[in-house]
């Protein structure tokens, strides 16, 4: 394990070898001292990983092999974030999260609790890319939600608590609670009965 900053990891955690806590932001590049990664008790914490400063993490989070998590970002308990998955920083994630392998999570997104993003999955916060300057919004994920394989969201939606986006969908709007959006652009559709949380 490679660590900057001031880290903790809580009682219990296991952290394998090739891991690296309080990576610095570039707001803390030179800085000696700066609080790095805070993790909770019983974490699992695979190989490849890099946890910047500036994190917070519950008790019982594990990660696939090989996760990004960047600086200011929050995460609840019970949190698993499956391989490969970047989480860009200023982030937002409640407890009892699922988060599949290769999914991409952009700066300032909030993630609700109980949610499942399946794998593959893009959010994206850019409105007018590569000058977007300004323009910045993540997606919000309410609670009890459900993001299928390959989908896409794009900047700014919410996605209403107890919803279902299908895979390969591309949202372009909100969500309404309890709803199926499925296809590209997403349609609306009501949330079949055996998708109700």
């Amino acid at each position: 394990m490679i660590e900057y900053g001031r880290n903790h990891i809580g009682e219990g955690s296991v952290v394998f070898d090739d891991v690296t806590l309080g990576f610095p932001s570039r707001a803390r590049f030179g800085q000696e001292g700066y609080t790095g990664a805070t993790i909770g008790d019983r974490a699992i914490i695979r190989s490849g990983t890099i946890i910047y400063c500036d994190v917070v993490i519950g008790d019982d989070f594990q990660t696939g092999h090989r996760v990004l998590i960047r600086e200011n970002t929050t995460i609840g308990d019970r949190v698993a974030v499956g391989s490969s998955t970047i989480i860009e920083g200023a982030t937002t994630i409640g407890s009892r999260v699922s988060i599949q392998s290769l999914v991409y999570i952009p700066t300032d997104t909030v993630i609700g609790d109980d949610v499942f993003i399946g794998p593959n999955a893009v959010l994206t916060n850019d409105r007018y890319p590569p000058h977007g300057a300004g323009s910045l919004a993540g997606p919000v994920i309410r609670s009890q939600a459900s993001i299928g394989a390959n989908a896409t969201l794009l900047p700014g939606i919410t996605v209403g608590e107890g919803s279902l986006v299908a895979a390969g969908a591309v949202v372009t709007k909100d969500v309404p609670p309890a709803t199926l959006a499925i296809g590209a652009p997403a349609r609306f559709r009501p949330l079949p009965a055996g998708a109700r949380p």
